[in-house]
């Protein structure tokens, strides 16, 4: 046994810069270089297929697994003894073989196996190396809490982008000529749906009453929209999104519309400009916001740039990428007076039953040029707080996973252009323009303008119900309703207002992801103030809409979206023939 302990040693010595890298953790082993293979203990030399026995370093090997089991190998079966190592590495290899060796004396006779200077040379070495351990075992503490943190923080700052494109076929007919509130073209002609890449403007005649144009003639269109969004998250909880957004449509129904009617009542969402309608697709920046947790419970959206709708009035079936589609029945159509804006939003999930969400936002709609006194909310004249704004409340009830209710309140200050207030940042008057009454806004048609309207601002407030109910897994139903009570200033007179929406849904409707729905919507109907609309009041009318559509999937990446609209008293006109809108929609997710 003494041979073999001075064997052992001067192997150990002689051979450790080649033999003693890849060794055994259960020997309190680290590997402070290049590697980090993982290693597993071998019970003989002969498993290392690149140690031969005509190699030099066989015997020692040899003895140190076979023996004592202080040395192992790599997972593919080979030792690498020429690799080089740390002086550190070797003092751990060296006191790994010691320690073993020392467990086998203490349980033998030393007097006949090994004298007391074999032991005494054996404790030398181990001293010799003191320092090193020593150091080698304050690192391993100081490694341990950084370790710690890496594994409960393994993320880097990751962006994934993704978008959608669509495709849009539209066309529209009619049975005979449809009355619509408007200016007319400067020569006197019907006006074009976007004169001028704007939109159609509303007026009185000299005896206060609004101006009413006719037409029957709408062409059918081929148009595109893309949203292409990159999310970034700094630490895997948060979320910066960045959206851009670009198309060309021009829905054909439009050609039939009042002033304040652009982009509503048979306009499939996706058939638009995303920017302003100046006849070229503009790339606009959409969505701008960042997402951060304050616990688990709450979380926060801020930004320049958030959009109202992805936090409120959701339901499961007019969801405008797989559900309904048009403007009128994708969201309660009084609210919100603010789509786009600066501002932040709070959602609390107070269990999983209840949910409540609150936003104030400026607006900031990027389909509004701000040239005209829009965008209000980095307009200095009148700031984030002046201006157009909402603030929005909102508490969710799901008792169960397929039924849903939703009660929501919005406040909205509405800023007048030109004296009006109203259109596409006018809810809860979204159709139309009203201003303070007949002998305001006449049109003069010498010059093609007309005067004030008489108005500085508004504000409402509108309150709706919203609800989805999934019976079975083939058949759900829903539903909206809203009232608005706005304000006009500063002549002080009301403008009552409500909706509603009723609706089926058949989910997995001939192949599963496929959805059909059919919406049945009144978008607005005027219970008090009709004298102040000097457009969207038409002859006394309540304007009815009925779509059915089918989100068919072909793949996870596209879908075929056919749609069909029936426009009933359009424009708010009693007398005005239906109107019938059909849409097929190609839709591309990446």
């Amino acid at each position: 046994m003494r041979r073999n302990l001075q064997k052992i040693a001067i192997s150990l010595l002689i051979t450790s810069t080649a033999l003693i890298s890849p060794l055994s953790t259960s020997a309190q082993t680290l590997t402070v270089s290049d590697s980090s293979d993982p290693i597993e203990q071998v019970t003989s030399v002969s498993q290392l297929s690149d140690v031969q026995p005509t190699d030099w370093s066989f015997q020692a090997l040899q003895n140190l697994v076979e023996r004592y089991g202080c040395i192992a190998g790599y997972p593919n079966g080979t030792f690498r003894g020429n690799r080089v190592i740390t002086r550190y590495e070797f003092a751990a290899g060296l006191n790994a073989c010691l320690d073993s060796i020392f467990q086998r004396i203490a349980v033998l006779d030393s007097s006949e196996y090994a004298s007391k200077q074999d032991l005494e040379t054996l404790q030398k070495l181990q001293q010799e190396f003191a320092a090193e351990l020593a150091s080698l075992r304050g690192r391993l503490d100081a490694l341990e809490p950084r370790i710690a943190t890496i594994e409960q923080q393994q993320f880097s700052t990751t962006t994934k982008f993704n978008g959608q494109v669509w495709f849009n076929l539209s066309g529209a007919s009619t049975g005979g000529n449809v009355k619509f509130e408007s200016t007319p073209a400067i020569d006197g002609s019907v006006p074009a749906a976007a004169p001028d890449g704007g939109v159609r403007l509303a007026g009185r005649d000299p005896a206060g009453k609004p101006l009413v144009q006719r037409t029957n003639k709408a062409s059918t269109t081929l148009s595109f929209f893309s949203n292409l969004t990159l999310n970034t998250s700094f630490n895997g909880q948060d979320l910066l999104v960045t959206q851009l957004a670009v198309g060309n449509g021009i829905s054909p129904n439009n050609q039939f519309a009042s002033a304040g009617f652009f982009n509503t009542f048979g306009v499939p969402f996706t058939d638009q400009t995303a920017g302003t309608v100046n006849g070229s697709p503009d790339v606009v920046l959409q969505t701008l916001s960042y997402t951060f947790p304050v616990n688990d419970a709450v979380r926060v959206t801020f930004g320049p740039r958030v959009n109202w709708y992805n936090y409120f009035d959701f339901n499961r079936f007019t969801y405008y990428l797989t559900g309904a589609s048009s403007y009128d029945s994708i969201d309660n159509t009084l609210t919100n007076v603010v789509d786009t804006g600066s501002g932040a939003v709070v959602e609390w999930n107070i269990n999983k039953n209840w949910r409540f969400a609150a936003a104030y936002l400026g607006e900031n709609i990027p389909f509004l040029p701000s040239e005209y006194g829009f965008n209000t909310s980095s307009n200095p004249e009148y700031g984030l707080f002046g201006g157009t704004n909402s603030t929005t409340a909102e508490l969710t009830y799901i008792p169960t996973d397929n039924l849903s209710f939703r009660l929501l309140y919005s406040y909205g200050r509405i800023q007048a252009y030109a004296g009006q207030v109203g259109g596409s940042i006018g809810e809860p008057l979204p159709y139309g323009y009203v201003d303070a009454g007949p002998g305001y806004s006449v049109f003069d048609p010498t010059t093609g303008l007309t005067s004030d309207g008489g108005l500085s601002y508004a504000y409402a407030h509108t309150f709706s119900f919203n609800f989805d109910w999934l019976i079975t897994p083939r058949f759900g139903i829903f539903g909206r309703y809203a009232y608005g009570a706005t304000t006009l200033k500063p002549i002080n007179q009301a403008v009552n207002t409500q909706a509603f929406q009723v609706g089926l849904g058949f989910p997995d409707l001939g192949k599963k992801g496929a959805l059909g729905v059919i919406s049945f919507v009144m978008p607005m109907d005027i219970l008090s103030g009709r004298k102040y609309f000097v457009a969207g009041g038409g002859d006394g009318g309540t304007m009815y809409e009925l779509e059915a559509s089918y989100y068919y999937p072909i793949n996870d990446n596209f879908a075929i979206v056919p749609a069909v609209y029936t426009i009933f008293n359009p424009n708010n006109f009693d007398s005005n023939p239906n109107i019938y809108i059909g849409n097929l929609r190609a839709q591309f997710s990446f």
